[in-house]
Order: C-alpha cells, then structure tokens, then sequence
C-alpha cells in the first residue's frame, strides 16, 4: 500500500507480526477453507453422497486463497462468504457442488472469529506469563531493598522495591486467572443454519435428528474444539466477544498501573526504564530522559480499556435471532483490541526486563523521611525509660510539625532527631536516635512476603508453562 492512504498505527508501530498474522486476510480465508473441510467431512462421515476424492481436492487448495477471483466475484455479488464460495470451487471444480453445504454465512465467519480470537489469547497469555517472569527476576532481586512507600503519593510507611513489583505482579495474575478460565470455556459456534434450527441439515439427512445431532461434535472435534454452544440463534452469542475484550482491558487495567507507578518512580530518580544511548527525550530539551515507553503503554492501555465498550454494547442490541449491526463494529473492535493489548504487553516485556534501579536515590529519599516514620519507636524506647507516652505522643507531634516546617518552608533538611534529642523529656541522645534509622527495622515482612508470593504463588504457574516462557520484545519506535 502506498503513501498517500491511511494505514492503521497498530500494525504499523505497535503489534507483533504474530498478532498480526492471526488477524490476517491469510488466516481467516485459510481458516474458511479448514471449516469447508470439515464440513464437508462431517457430512461424508455422516452418509451423504460426498466422496474422498472431493475432500481430498479441498485439501489441495486449502491455503492457496485465488484472491482475484474472490474480488471479482465479490464486485457482482457483494457477498464475502459467497465470492470466496465461487472462489474455491474454480480451484476445485470436482468439490464445486459440496462446498458449504447446508451451511448459513456465519458457520465460517463466526467459527473463525472463535477460532481467531482462542489463537490470540493464546498469544497473550504466552506474552504475559513472559512479563510474569520478568517481574519475578526483579521482585527477587529488590525484595529486600527497603524503599519509602507511598499513599495518595505522600510519604509513608516503608516498604521495599520488590515488594511493589509484586503489587503488580499481583494484578497479572488475576488477569492470567481469568484468561485461562475464558480460553478454557471458549466453543465454537458449529453449523446451526439461519436463525439456529438447523432445519437446512435435517432437510440433507431426511429428517434424521440422530444424524444432525453429530454435526457440532464432530466438526468441533475437527477443530481443536471441546464443543459447540448448545444452543444459538444464526451467531454465537456475542456475550462471548464482551467476555473476551474484558479480559484484554483487564491487562491493559494492570499495564496501566504498573506504567503509572514506573513514570512517577523515573520523576523521583529512583527507578527509570531502559533509555538508549542514542534516544532523544526532547527535540528541545537535550538532557530529558522522558518515560516514553511507559507513557506507550498507559495510551495504549486506554485505547483498549475504552475498546472494551463496543462489544458489551453490540450484545445488548443483538435482535432475536440476527442482526448484521454487529459485524462493521466486530471487523475494528475486536481485532484492534488484540493488536493494541499486544503491543501493551511487547512494551511491558522490553521495560521490565530493563528496569534501572538507583538505590542511592531510593536511600536518600528513604533516610529523608525515616526519622517521621521511627516515631512510634522512638516513643517506646522514651517509655522504657521512664518517659510518659501520652506526654511524649504530644511532644513527638509537635517537634514533627517543627521539623516538617523546617523542610517545607525554609528548604532545610529533615532535623527531627536533633529536636528530639534536644528535648530532655525524651531522655534519648542524638547518637541513640540515629542507631534507631536502619530502614530494614521499618519494611515489616516485605521480603518474606515476596519469598512467599514468588515461591507458593508464581513460580508453580512458570514452572508449569517454562516451555513458553522467553518471549523477547522488539519495540519498533
């Protein structure tokens, strides 16, 4: 295609070649041509008058699509499935008269958008145990660095840098929960005729219920399928579309917030994703090391979260048994959804696997705030010598307003343990007070937490998927 046309940015900077190639002209007319085939083997199997030489003539074209003449047909008759009907019956003129039989439009459109989206989820959750693993390296590496935590983004309680790559670790897992829930439930719509019936197929085999009875097995069989849904009108329910866009906004949700945390982490100096020696970070600002892969992620991360509407809303307005205002909005949303979660997850792998941690950074904004956070301990080693606690709770909080004034509005350095130890109340020297500012005294069980996590939770499911694990990330801008 040319420059001077619209070309989509998913395929041009941001999704793999695999996900593209799923949602390629290739695969879907390819996958027609597998369900023609197992059609018309169904039916074979099942006494009509179909021989083995006709099949085995379908098998022969089955990935040699003649694309021209499925345009020029499609230019008379306006009608994908039909023109790609014709299409392969001049390649098998033998086959011609059996090709599609008893069969409506969706038995190959809707089958291969099942079929489609069961090969990229698939994709995904190979992508996303990837990111597990990532993480898993880093958290192990970090679980015991003792970081200042953050709630509402203000200072607070220590934890440690592994400890909050579990936090969206964490996140991933739900979303890999549920994703093998849905790829584990997902079925084929099978060959159920215009509005569900199947009256076409009980009219080939002569009002023979046992005989209709086989088809969906049988060709869900042929396709790598457990079942059919058991009952539908001329689509699969297109709940099923909702279900499986949920899933993808519920990894851009996890993405986005791992992004968030990563993009205001690189404001702090603290933590900062892989920038290249020749990456610019501002056409006007020479020293700018912006998060630009991680700001990638959160746009995409929307995109998809907002594309998870579309499905929902097109099965609400579904008509009894068919209505074609599904089929424009299923062509964009779904397929756009899986590119797009596709290059959320391409953009994780490439940040998380190069994660650059400045742990003087990290200390220093630590010790800066720690005397705050050692108060209630300070307090108690005062009691133990005599002090009075609730003389001394109100004391520490006033010496605590001083110090952060000192902070806030003169620019000083944090003096609280000065104060403190200038206070005779508290009975405790400077050189008492500092021994107290070990920042491994404040993180709790953070690292045992992540030993924990890592070891009961993650790691079973890596070893049970190390076969799929390694995915490598090429980020093209």
């Amino acid at each position: 295609m040319g420059t001077d046309r619209y070309t989509s940015p998913l395929s041009q900077r941001y999704s793999s070649p695999e996900m593209q190639y799923i949602f390629s002209q290739d695969m879907k007319f390819r996958t027609w041509r597998r369900l023609w085939i197992a059609l018309a083997e169904t039916e074979r199997e099942l006494g009509l008058d179909i021989t083995q030489e006709q099949i085995d003539e379908l098998k022969a074209f089955k990935d040699d699509i003649n694309y021209d003449v499925a345009v020029a047909r499609e230019k008379i008759v306006r009608h994908d499935v039909m023109s790609h009907v014709h299409a392969y019956g001049v390649q098998c003129p033998k086959a011609k008269g059996i090709i599609h039989l008893g069969a409506t439009s969706c038995y190959v459109g809707d089958n291969t958008d099942i079929i489609l989206m069961k090969e990229a989820l698939m994709l995904v959750r190979k992508k996303l145990l990837s990111v597990l693993n990532e993480l898993a390296s880093f958290a192990d590496e970090y679980k015991s660095l003792p970081t200042l935590g953050f709630t509402h983004f203000q200072p607070a309680q220590p934890t440690t840098i592994g400890k909050r790559a579990t936090l969206w670790m964490q996140e991933f897992m739900i979303d890999l929960e549920d994703l093998e829930y849905v790829l584990g439930s997902l079925k084929l719509l099978g060959s159920k005729g215009t509005t569900g019936t199947q009256a076409s197929f009980l009219e080939l085999f002569d009002g023979d219920h046992s005989k209709v009875e086989q088809i969906d097995g049988k060709i869900a069989e042929k396709m790598g399928f457990s079942g059919c849904y058991p009952v539908s009108g001329q689509t699969y329910s297109r709940k099923v579309d909702t279900r499986v866009l949920n899933i993808l906004a519920g990894i851009a949700a996890s993405a986005h917030k791992m992004s968030n945390d990563i993009r205001l982490l690189q404001h702090l100096k603290e933590v900062e994703e892989p920038f290249e020696k020749t990456q610019i970070g501002s056409s006007a600002m020479a020293y700018k090391r912006n998060p630009m892969r991680s700001e990638r992620i959160a746009s995409l991360s929307r995109y998809v979260m907002v594309d998870a509407m579309n499905p929902a809303i097109t099965s609400a307005t579904q008509w009894f048994e068919r209505t074609l205002d599904d089929s424009a909005n299923k062509r964009l949303s779904v397929p756009e959804a899986f590119l797009a979660i596709d290059g959320v997850l391409d953009l994780c792998l490439n940040v998380v696997d190069g994660l650059v941690v400045y742990d003087k950074v990290v200390e220093k904004h630590l010790m800066a705030e720690l005397p705050f956070m050692a108060t209630e301990n300070i307090m108690m080693d005062a009691v133990k010598k005599g002090g009075d606690r609730q003389e001394l709770h109100e004391r520490i909080r006033e010496l605590s307003m001083q110090a952060g004034e000192n902070v806030k509005k003169r620019g000083l350095d944090n003096n609280l343990l000065e104060l403190i130890a200038a206070d005779e109340s508290f009975g405790l020297s400077l050189e008492e007070l500092k021994a107290t500012m070990k920042p491994e005294r404040y993180i709790g069980r953070a690292p045992e937490q992540v030993e924990a996590f890592l070891k009961n939770v993650v790691q079973p499911v890596l070893d049970a998927n190390k076969d799929e694990l390694g995915v490598k990330a090429e980020i093209n801008v």
